[in-house]
């Protein structure tokens, strides 16, 4: 792996920061690469626009840009409509289909798949885990983070009375991803 470019995006109060900082803590860390993240977010600090940035690569970054992403993770449909149209056909789009309808653009990505994490996480009676259930579902479609990585990270990030919540939600995300064509 040269360089692997990565977009989380949603709206504030998703946890999209801090799966950009997972993703890079478990890129880092655990799995012993380098890594960067920048995030981006609007003014509000719930129900705005909110992007993290993380790039990943087995030499030095030298640029923590990201321009080119190989994979977008959509939460939400202003995050798709404005990111997905500006990705390659090669990029790997991973979007909540119950939040996200890929159609909304002229150009559906080749490389869409789509889990319905907030739901899954209703189910699992905490909502605020569907961005874990997301991490399960990238770990499992992308392979740039091991899964062992992906769960040390997120074990190490949260407050230990939720760790095991939030390994469920991540093995749920991870075993649909084995299975979503």
């Amino acid at each position: 792996m040269s360089r692997t470019e990565i977009r989380v995006s949603g709206f504030g109060g998703q946890g999209i920061i801090l799966s950009g900082y997972i993703i890079g803590k478990a890129a880092a860390i655990y799995d012993k690469k380098n890594a960067t993240m920048t995030q981006a977010y609007g003014p509000e600090s719930r129900g705005g626009a909110c992007a993290a940035q993380v790039v990943i690569s087995e030499q030095e970054i030298d640029d923590p840009e990201v321009s080119s992403p190989q994979v977008l993770v959509a939460m939400s449909q202003e995050a798709y409509t404005t990111f997905a149209s500006k990705v390659s056909d090669e990029c790997t789009v991973l979007i909540d289909e119950d939040l996200v309808d890929p159609t909304a653009i002229s150009k559906v990505r080749p490389q869409t798949f789509s889990i319905p994490a907030v739901r899954l996480a209703e189910e699992m009676g905490k909502k605020v885990v569907a961005n874990i259930i997301m991490l399960g579902f990238f770990a499992g479609k992308t392979g740039v983070v091991s899964r062992e990585a992906m769960e040390q990270a997120i074990v190490s990030s949260v407050p230990p009375r939720f760790a095991e919540l939030n390994r469920k939600a991540f093995e749920r995300g991870y075993d649909i991803s084995q299975q979503a064509q």
